[in-house]
């Protein structure tokens, strides 16, 4: 005789509820009965293993069954099964007490609400109108049951007949779910969370081509792989092993450089192998490649919280019976076991490659260029990975020859102090562009690194606030003789008007160039030195480099403003004691009438000014006032008459624009018609 009843709950809205709140997430319905499946499969190995069940355990595999004309869906297992009082116990019954509040709370987040209420099974209502179960118990004699119900709390339980021990659960599928009967959608949904289960899950018969058409052939078509290389033994796998899972993980693409495999029993339980991808320098594209799984169920692909931001990295596999497989945003947010989880995991990450640095250096440094935006990217994000990264991390210099933070230290620290005992770290982001520089301060015996990673100007900031008494200088931000200041500059023997008159001849060449200003100054380097030198403030460039890399907020201040150059001229160079020459010579016979007026005009200014001194405003005779203006009027006027002087000087002076053309040119600057006319210049000056 058939059971009728009311599913136990405290709401009579359980349907709706599931197939309102769960929709966004209703492909994880087929996750979760395969999960059923799996363990109740599982489950009987179990009991045969302790001699409870004495019957033949057969081809123990869970079947996915599609039947498209009748619309249906069938999950088969061969499993424990379920008696009558199992149904009622474990289908009728489900613990819906203060459902609405907490609905409501988590309306978004499917995992958690089947999580929280034990909805697995009926998650199948989020694509069904009606689900069915037939079942046969393990249990000797047991009366096959079948079980339907149709999307509201009636259901039906009643005796049938069924030959096999075991479980099927058939989907009636919906109307607005049809792509549920598509093999091609439900192939792909297995592969993607079932992909390792430790059962066999059989999807129809394996196919072959046959006579130019595709054929079944009698073999199971398996979806998965049942002893994937996590769950063994690192001592029962070859490398080969390990590469040939990478390509099973991420097909097609290159072997990996190192994988770390885990293995933890206590305080919980961890599995799983990691592996340090050949990175990009992009880091978004090569996040969510770390794959969570729940003893062999695939979880998700976002394993922020689990793992620490820098690791994100990764590629490869963590499965933990700790992290449910129901998994929320809110529970690794909160739970203890997930943040020891991932402080295990960045010391054991740490910790590995610590040991392949200390056992196989030449191989690390190999392989370093590909792994040093992962460890810095660490090192800036995770306080306690920096302190155990700092005993492997290299320094790569222009040259191609890695040292360790101390290693280097030793290297400079005899030649590469300031006058205020810093040790001073010369690097280079482009070691083509900045060629010159770093001859220049390789021929003063400095050695310069190479730091030209996407995330080094930030890596920077953080090096000199933990190494003691240092300080990094791009090698092009100043003249070589003042990169390391060893003692006070030699002074600049020109007088005032001599740099007025040089500043407004080299300012009045140099090119007009969008969002860039530069700035003449003037520098003793020596006779030997070169005669301009074009350098870039380290702080500003270095915090419009950190406003490119990170974007937006309060940087932007620094991101809009223009790139400021400074033409330093060398003072004490034979050309440029020349230029200056040739200016006085033909300049001053008609600058030094315009220089007389402005300085007889300065002095009755300064007159003027100087009876001003006491008075208030009012005070001051409105002629005088006048006269202040008329002078000002009168000096600017003179000013810019002197200025087209220069700069016709300036124009007709080859050597000027030669001598800003080679720095420019030094520093990569020098492009399209400006080179051409540079060329042509020096063909012309040679000949």
């Amino acid at each position: 005789m058939a059971q009728k009843g009311n599913i136990g709950v405290t709401s009579e809205n359980i349907f709706p509820v599931i197939k309102k709140f769960l929709y966004s997430d209703h492909e994880i319905f087929l996750r979760e009965l395969i999960s059923n499946a799996v363990d109740a499969t599982q489950k009987l190995k179990t009991l045969s293993s302790v001699g409870e069940y004495k019957g033949e355990l057969d081809d123990l595999k869970v079947e996915v069954l599609i039947n498209s004309k009748e619309g249906t869906l069938t999950i088969r297992d061969k499993g424990v099964g379920m008696t009558s009082e199992e149904i009622d116990r474990y289908i009728n019954q489900i613990a819906f007490s203060g459902a609405e509040e907490f609905l409501e709370k988590y309306k978004d987040d499917a995992n958690a609400i089947i999580g929280h209420f034990g909805l697995g099974f009926y998650s199948s209502f989020m694509v069904s109108k009606k689900v069915e179960i037939f079942t046969k118990s393990y249990k000797e004699d047991a009366q096959p049951m079948h079980w339907s119900c149709d999307g509201n709390p009636e259901y039906v339980l009643e005796a049938c007949e069924k030959a096999n021990r075991g479980t099927d659960i058939v989907l009636h599928i919906d109307e607005e779910n049809k792509d549920f009967l598509e093999n091609a959608r439900i192939e792909g949904l297995l592969k993607k969370y079932c992909k390792f289960l430790p059962i066999s899950i059989v999807l129809g018969k394996k196919k072959e081509w046959k006579d130019g058409k595709e054929v079944e052939t009698s073999e199971d078509n398996v979806i998965n792989n049942i002893n994937p290389a996590w769950t063994r033994k690192p001592s029962d796998l070859q490398e080969d092993d390990y590469k040939n899972f990478y390509q099973e993980l991420y097909p097609y693409t290159s072997d990996p450089l190192f994988h770390i495999h885990l293995n933890v029993d206590y305080p919980f339980n961890l599995t799983g192998i990691l592996y340090f991808p050949k990175v990009k320098s992009n880091l978004d594209l090569q996040r969510n490649k770390i794959q969570l799984y729940c003893n062999q169920v695939f979880v998700t692909d976002s394993v922020e919280g689990i793992v620490p931001d820098f690791l994100t990295l990764l590629h490869g596999v963590i499965d933990s019976p700790d992290i449910p497989l129901n998994v929320s945003r809110s529970y690794l947010q909160s739970d203890q076991n997930v943040k020891k989880i991932s402080n295990h995991i960045t010391k054991k990450v740490a910790d590995s490659l610590n040991d392949i640095f200390k056992n196989n250096r030449l191989q690390f440094e190999e392989k370093w260029d590909s792994l040093r935006l992962f460890i810095v990217y660490g090192m800036l994000s995770d306080e306690k990975f920096y302190d155990r990264a700092k005993n492997f991390v290299l320094l790569k210099n222009v040259d191609g020859k890695y040292f360790t933070f101390e290693e280097y230290k030793q290297l400079i620290e005899l030649n590469q102090k300031d006058k205020d005992d810093t040790l001073i770290y010369l690097y280079s982001n482009d070691a083509e562009a900045q060629h010159s520089y770093i001859e220049a301060a390789k021929n003063k015996g400095y050695d310069v690194l190479l730091l030209d990673g996407q995330l080094d100007v930030h890596w920077i900031n953080q090096l000199e606030q933990k190494l003691e008494k240092t300080r990094f200088v791009r090698v092009d931000s100043d003249v070589v003789e003042k990169l390391i200041l060893k003692a006070d500059a030699e002074k600049v023997t020109f007088t005032d008007e001599q740099r007025s008159c040089l500043t407004t001849v080299f300012s009045s060449q140099l090119p007009k160039v969008e969002k860039t200003e530069f700035l003449v100054t003037f520098e003793n380097l020596g006779s030997s030195a070169q005669p301009i030198v074009l350098t870039q403030n380290e702080f500003m460039r270095r915090m419009k480099d950190m406003t490119a890399v990170q974007g937006g907020g309060m940087m932007n201040f620094y991101g809009e403003m223009p790139d400021s150059f400074n033409l330093v001229i060398n003072s004490a160079h034979p050309l440029i004691e020349s230029v200056l020459e040739k200016e006085e010579n033909s300049c001053q016979e008609k600058t030094s009438p315009l220089l007389v007026q402005i300085a007889e005009l300065e002095t009755r200014r300064s007159s003027l000014k100087e009876s001003h001194k006491d008075k208030k405003d009012e005070e001051i005779p409105i002629p005088e006032k006048e006269e202040i203006t008329q002078i000002d009027e009168k000096i600017a006027k003179l000013s810019a008459d002197k200025k087209v002087i220069l700069e016709a000087f300036a124009a007709e002076e080859k050597t000027v624009r030669q001598l800003i053309d080679l720095a420019l040119l030094s520093n990569n600057m020098l492009k399209g018609e400006a080179l051409a006319q540079f060329v042509k210049r020096s063909i012309e000056m040679i000949k």
